[in-house]
């Protein structure tokens, strides 16, 4: 019978604190056990396996990335909306760079991880709707979005940015460099080199 109190919700909330604070090694079902206060064999009893709980911490944290975003742009259009989200993808990143790190970047035939990146994507694409962008020009745009706020965050939390310049200045100058370029006229596709 399984512990009182504990459920598949409980496991995953006790394996992100490990990610948390320990990483991603930290992250063993004997680790989970020990802070659930069971022996290793009973978590089998709420969740498959150590690669399920990790698709189970992956699913949470775009889940929580996607509802942030949401919260971040509610009420917002243009310029103020993109400026929210970029800096609520930002400040999730670095408050939880474990778990953003846990976010598969590749499309995953798993659904629920599907659906929760599409929540993602679908923010974004409403916050283009803001400047009139949909349509071939909406992925193109969504892309070049995502791409700016992966490749910032993903790089600031690493620790890449070792130069002199404040960094909220930087991004709020690739911020700048978004908003102007979703304010122009859509360029067509420039023909393939023959």
């Amino acid at each position: 019978m399984p512990r009182a109190g504990l459920s598949p919700d409980a496991v995953v909330n006790a394996a992100i604190g490990l990610l948390d604070t320990a990483g991603p090694e930290g992250v063993t079902l004997a680790a989970v056990a020990a802070v659930t206060g069971v022996a290793t064999p009973s978590l089998y009893k709420h969740i498959d396996s150590l690669d399920a709980l990790r698709r189970l911490i992956a699913v949470r944290s775009m889940n929580d990335l996607a509802d942030r975003l949401t919260t971040a742009v509610l009420g917002r259009s243009q310029d103020d909306a993109l400026r929210a989200l970029m800096i609520a993808y930002r400040d999730y990143a670095l408050a939880y760079p474990n778990r953003y790190a846990a976010l598969p970047q590749q499309p995953a035939p798993d659904p629920d991880l599907a659906a929760a990146g599409t929540r993602i994507v679908e923010v974004i694409l409403a916050v283009l709707r803001g400047y009139g962008i949909e349509g071939h020009d909406a992925i193109h745009a969504t892309r070049a979005v995502r791409a700016a706020a992966h490749g910032f965050a993903s790089l600031q939390a690493a620790g890449a940015f070792q130069l002199a310049e404040d960094l909220d200045t930087s991004y709020d100058r690739l911020i700048g460099m978004l908003i102007t370029g979703l304010r122009q006229p859509a360029l067509s596709a420039p023909p393939k080199p023959a």
